[in-house]
């Protein structure tokens, strides 16, 4: 017996270890691998910082010199940000990971659990310094040399004897940063200094109350900490709600409660360059929305000076023109505020740029509950009424941003006068031009709210509204498209869906213009296939002075003329001639506007071999995209220094991991910067190629096929199809190993020697299913004709649209050994009439014009929901079936999972059902990923390998079990 278990060890350590040293995944190893969830790059481009972090663990921040060298790591790092002037770097440093499981085994109060820290990095000195119990920080995002931040107080503990309460040690106002709190106050920031104990109990006195005053917290305020990064020295201010710098100008303001009576409340801002300070207003309020401009010489807040009001109706508008204190602007009652509307709190207030102009919300005025009734004396009922604009269940969801909806005015500070732009009736409004143009845009859903629910989207009535005036003329009804200004607000600019077609209506001419045609030039998606009108190719952005818009078709780019004067003008000129797809690249976010006075540069697609490559356009040449790098590769969008030539991107591939490469514009050197995941040379590993095939109705079909590393033609192999609808032009994706919500892993099961097919799907109108049989099953029988495909060992699996393909393909073959079928959709019948409630929206739309692709409604058309519908054919399924369905899925009605279920239980069909309680359409918590992702293996080894059936799927879980095993 101990000379066979000895041999069966062998044999097992053999099937793991390759001779090449490598070894085969697991599930357990999914959650080791990284991932770069941030990258930031310095404005000089001489720093590049990047955040990496696995599935379980902690996360590290990196950061990289100019010449590609490491040159500092911070552990547990998130939210990374460096200085404009290169000198520093900011980020939050996290409790590690199993610190805080210890504290949570422990039971471990909420409060005494480790907060946050700021750490702040000084490149030069190469020291980090760290600031506890971190509640926020910001930087300033136009200039340096400042940074504040908040941080929670330590909780003071009770005195033990009256006596000496007076001399206890109370929290100091640097509460987790000892080493802050004996810098000393620059006169740059004449702020008050914290109290300490004494102080609190003196002011207490002073206070006449005899008690100390109301302790830091959100509605009273959180000690705010400025810090002059070039002197090292930090001010503070007590009970601070809110704060914010200035785009431009070196100044920060901030709004006080000062409930300690020392701490004086109002509003502030301080002049860091100067050293001044000036107040904007002082008495004790609700000060919200503070707003100040990009040079510092326009501020703004709403203020409530009644402390009884909690509905939110007695907030005034107030404004600052750069001297002396700010004086209310508007308020209820005010000339253009509309009889019974208040200023609403939850408006944001935005300066227009160049204007003397305030934008702000209103709304009317919030109702009061009937407090003289019980809450179990009043009925708690939802009335859905059948003409209602929006589905009850969507207003359900909706409620808690609906209640806070608020309605854009304006104040016109040069004339002292308040225009209110967006009404009731046309709730929505778009400023032009940076706020400064004469015209605004209103719209309203409202007349076509009740056909969105099975069209999927609604039509809406435009107006010109003029600023100054609030005078409005519709100029369009219905129409079904998404309308924008032009960077200069001279135009505004649509797709038409119905005619396939871009315009632009003159906003001082008062008329619109159709820029293309069908027949001039091909801008929809050429590829739809859902029962619907197609959208356009993404546009390019706009020309200067807003001479040209941009938009694309297919694979190449057009300058078009807004005033529909001229033919649209190709200026990629071979994008379809090559079969290659151009983009624009956005080098410069801050400009709103393409500049022809300086060169462009392009992201390009080769359509027939996937590969993938950097372009440059010089568009006052007429010249074809000259192409700078390129090859088999995914290459992602590259971010550059905004004050130099610099840039980072990402290069990759199945094989070759995402990691950031160090450039410039001409991309003639590239040098590597991360290595996230140097582990991977461990494993194997395997290859991707595109195969291809014809349909059983005709068509000319591409799929990916992944193989194992070592892969051996004579020899046959199990295999997996997953898809969901096409996914070809993925070949160079690099899928990361992890445990994933709704899908296999890749690389796992390449790893452990399957073979996994994914095969494009294109749908007819009325036949999803019928249409991806049509697809999948000749794609697999022309690879088991190649010989290498172990025909007895296929199985299938999909999520969601996909789970709904495999469970159709389930009851028309019997090829596949075993399915898996997540979250989907068996009967279409019900599934038309259920909700989707994470939305809100009825699911009608879905198969009358979306992805579902009946096209019609169960009315028009009953037999195409009864032959789409898997539930109606289970009596002809011979394959196991492992579900998915989840409790809290907001998708799809998890009750379809189970009439899926329990078919297969009423006919003796062997079928499993996972369900993780108060998940959505997909498990989101770490554990259960890494369960679905061990079950489903389980699952498939068992049935594609042979390998022994664990004890979940042999006896199952019973609920009496549950806490005590997972059955594996």
């Amino acid at each position: 017996m101990k000379r066979s278990t000895a041999l069966m060890f062998i044999i097992l350590l053999s099937l793991q270890v390759t001779p090449q040293g490598k070894k085969a995944m697991t599930i357990d190893d999914l959650v080791t691998w990284n991932r770069i969830a941030e990258r930031v790059i310095s404005d000089d481009g001489s720093l590049f910082a990047f955040k990496t972090e696995p599935s379980q663990g902690d996360p590290v921040v990196t950061l990289y010199d100019e010449d590609g060298g490491l040159k500092a790591t911070f552990n547990c790092a998130t939210g990374v940000n460096i200085s404009t002037d290169s000198r520093f770097v900011f980020f939050t440093i996290k409790p590690p990971e199993e610190e805080l499981k210890a504290l949570k085994l422990k039971k471990t109060k909420k409060d005494d659990m480790p907060m946050d820290k700021l750490g702040i990095h000084n490149v030069t000195t190469g020291v980090t310094d760290t600031v506890g119990r971190l509640k926020s920080y910001k930087v300033p995002s136009g200039w340096s040399g400042w940074i504040a931040w908040q941080s929670e107080p330590m909780k003071e503990k009770p005195a033990v004897r009256a006596d000496t309460a007076g001399s206890a040690s109370a929290p100091a106002v640097t509460a987790g940063s000892p080493s802050l709190t004996s810098t000393p106050t620059p006169a740059a920031a004449a702020v008050s200094p914290a109290p300490t104990a004494a102080s609190e109990s003196a002011a207490g006195k002073v206070n006449g109350k005899g008690r100390k005053p109301k302790g830091e917290s959100a509605d009273n305020g959180y000690t705010l900490f400025v810090r002059n990064l070039a002197a090292g020295t930090t001010d503070t201010v007590r009970y601070v709600t809110e704060y914010l710098f200035a785009e431009e100008a070196e100044k920060l303001m901030y709004a006080t409660t000062g409930v300690d009576s020392i701490t004086e409340p109002g509003v502030v801002i301080l002049d860091l360059r100067k050293g001044e300070k000036s107040v904007l207003y002082t008495g004790k309020a609700k000060y919200r929305q503070l707003s100040i401009d990009k040079k510092g010489v326009r501020a703004a807040f709403i203020i409530s000076f009644d402390e009884k009001d909690k509905a939110g109706n007695t907030f005034s508008l107030c404004y600052w023109n750069g001297n002396g204190l700010a004086s209310v602007a508007a308020a209820q009652g005010t000339e253009g505020i509309p009889e019974g509307w208040i200023i609403n709190e939850n408006g944001r207030l935005i300066f227009a740029e160049n204007s003397p102009r305030l934008y702000f919300g209103t709304s009317p005025a919030y109702r009061l509950r009937d407090t003289t009734v019980l809450e179990e004396d009043r009925a708690n009922v939802d009335v859905w009424h059948w003409s209602e604009g929006i589905l009850h269940t969507a207003q359900v969801v909706r409620k808690a941003r609906d209640m806070k909806k608020y309605y854009t005015a304006v104040y016109h500070s040069d004339r002292g006068k308040v225009v209110q732009l967006a009404t009731a009736e046309m709730p929505e409004v778009l400023l032009p031009d940076k706020g400064d143009g004469p015209k605004a845009v209103a719209l309203s859903s409202l007349p076509y709210d009740l056909e969105s629910m099975w069209k999927g989207d609604a039509g809406s009535d435009v107006w010109i509204v003029d600023i100054l005036t609030g005078k409005s003329a519709r100029i369009k009804e219905n129409l079904r498209a998404r309308m924008r200004f032009s960077p200069k607000g001279s135009y505004l600019w649509w797709y038409q869906a119905a005619d396939s077609s871009w315009y632009a209506y003159d906003v001082a001419a008062g008329k619109d213009a159709r820029l293309t045609t069908p027949s001039t030039l091909r801008v929809w998606d050429e590829l739809n296939d859902v029962p619907d009108l197609p959208g356009s190719y993404p546009a390019a952005g706009w020309l200067k002075d807003d001479r040209a818009l941009l938009v694309s078709d297919k694979y190449d780019i057009w300058s078009v003329d807004p005033a529909g004067s001229r033919p649209p003008q190709n200026i990629t000129l071979n994008g379809r001639k090559e079969g290659v797809r151009y983009r624009l690249l956005d080098f410069d976010p801050d400009n709103d506007y393409i500049d022809l006075s300086v060169k462009q540069y392009l992201h390009g697609v080769s359509e027939s071999s996937r590969s993938e490559g950097f372009y440059t356009l010089d568009m006052k040449r007429k010249e074809a995209p000259v192409k700078l790098t390129g090859g088999d590769f995914v290459l992602g969008t590259p971010v550059k220094a905004r004050k130099s030539d610099r840039l980072i991107y990402t290069k990759e591939n199945f094989g070759l991991f995402p990691d950031y490469l160090l450039s410039d514009l001409s991309f003639s050197n590239e040098k590597r910067l991360t290595d996230a995941n140097p582990q991977q040379k461990d494993y194997l590993w395997g290859t991707a190629e595109v195969v291809k095939w014809t349909s059983l109705d005709g068509k000319q079909l591409e799929g990916l096929l992944y193989k194992p590393e070592n892969f051996d033609p004579a020899k046959k192999y199990p295999m997996i199809v997953n898809f969901y609808e096409k996914s070809s032009t993925e070949l160079n994706r690099h899928k990361i190993p992890e445990p994933g919500r709704s899908t296999i892993d890749y690389h796992y099961y390449t790893s452990n020697g399957y073979l996994i097919f994914n095969p494009d799907v294109y749908y007819d109108d009325g036949y999803p299913g019928q249409s991806s049989y049509n697809c999948v099953m000749p794609g697999i029988m022309s690879l088991i004709e190649k010989g290498f495909v172990d025909e007895k060992h296929i199985g299938a699996q999909g999520h969601s649209w996909g789970g709904y393909q495999v469970a159709y393909l389930a009851t028309r073959t019997n090829l596949f050994a075993a399915i898996e079928s997540g979250a989907p959709v068996v009967n279409m019948y019900s599934a038309y009439g259920g909700i989707r409630w994470e939305s809100g929206f009825n699911r009608s739309m879905q198969y009358e014009h979306q992805q579902s692709r009946i096209g019609a409604s169960i009315w028009e058309a009953p037999h195409l929901y009864w032959e789409n519908s898997p539930l109606f054919g289970i009596e002809k399924v011979e394959t196991p079936i492992l579900i998915m369905a989840n409790d809290q899925d907001g998708a799809v009605p998890w009750y379809q999972g189970i009439e899926f279920f329990i078919a297969m239980r009423r006919l003796g069909k062997p079928a499993w059902l996972l369900n993780y309680n108060g998940e959505p359409h997909w498990p989101l918590k770490l554990p259960n990923r890494v369960d679905f992702q061990k079950r489903m293996s389980q699952f498939f080894h068992h049935y594609l390998k042979g390998e022994p059936m664990p004890a979940w799927m042999k006896d199952g879980v019973p609920a009496t079990e549950k806490e005590f095993t997972l059955g594996y």
